[in-house]
């Protein structure tokens, strides 16, 4: 899969994506991400990017120019894959935003700066707008980080365990059960003696009332759209009931 990755600040790219996990990718041929500075298409000798909003106010606005004639460059016009916004505006990103994502071959990341992107930028470039929450950033480039990471864990071969993804935080609509390891007693804090059983069933049913109870407690919000089966219903309502 290739991202393509516009940015006034692509130097901030290559400390993140040159280890752990994503480095294996690239190594790998999974993930191949390419960097570039919007900057390497403005016409003028200060290599502008920006300009003061019309109507006035405060701030500066990336120009349209450069963005476009960088992501046609590259993408060709029309561009050849979905183009993508940082932004705050946009849709929260999900693990189900991230499915999607993956399923693409090729994707563009375009990093907002400023007060943002002229707003033809949007209109006829952007195919789409991801926020990471209901806050705002310096920039759309933390942002295109943590949706390739998020998107790189999705493919296939990128994780040492091939299940792994799957048993991740809001992969199934759950937050994920606990985990533990050597030693099996700390400061006199020992694990759940489950565990240690070797019973493979009983542990798989531990860790899906662990995710479910997790879930109940610290974001009972997921519970309206996870796929729950007649026996986890059943395992909530001894939670409520529990409450009073």
């Amino acid at each position: 899969m290739r991202f393509d990755v516009f940015t006034l600040f692509p130097e901030m790219f290559p400390p993140y994506l040159d280890e752990s996990i994503l480095k294996r990718a690239r190594e790998a041929g999974l993930l191949d991400v390419q960097v570039h500075n919007i900057r390497d298409w403005t016409a003028d000798k200060h290599h502008t990017t920006d300009d003061v909003p019309y109507g006035g106010g405060g701030g500066m606005v990336m120009k349209p120019e450069p963005i476009f004639a960088a992501v046609e460059a590259v993408l060709g016009a029309p561009p050849a894959c979905p183009v993508i916004l940082l932004d705050p505006q946009g849709r929260p990103f999900t693990q189900r935003i991230a499915g999607e994502l993956a399923a693409q071959p090729r994707l563009a990341l375009l990093c907002g700066r400023y007060e943002g992107v002229d707003e033809r930028v949007r209109q006829y470039l952007v195919t789409d707008q991801i926020s990471l929450g209901d806050f705002v950033l310096t920039g759309g480039e933390l942002p295109a980080l943590a949706v390739i990471d998020a998107v790189a864990r999705l493919l296939p071969g990128a994780l040492g365990d091939p299940s792994g993804a799957a048993d991740d935080s809001h992969a199934s609509g759950l937050l994920e059960y606990p985990h533990y390891t050597r030693p099996p007693e700390f400061r006199g804090w020992g694990i759940p003696d489950v565990l240690l059983s070797g019973h493979h069933a009983e542990i798989e049913k531990w860790r899906r009332r662990e995710a479910l109870a997790r879930t109940f407690r610290q974001r009972p919000d997921l519970l309206e759209n996870a796929d729950l089966t007649d026996e986890d219903r059943a395992f909530l309502d001894t939670l409520r009931q529990s409450l009073g």
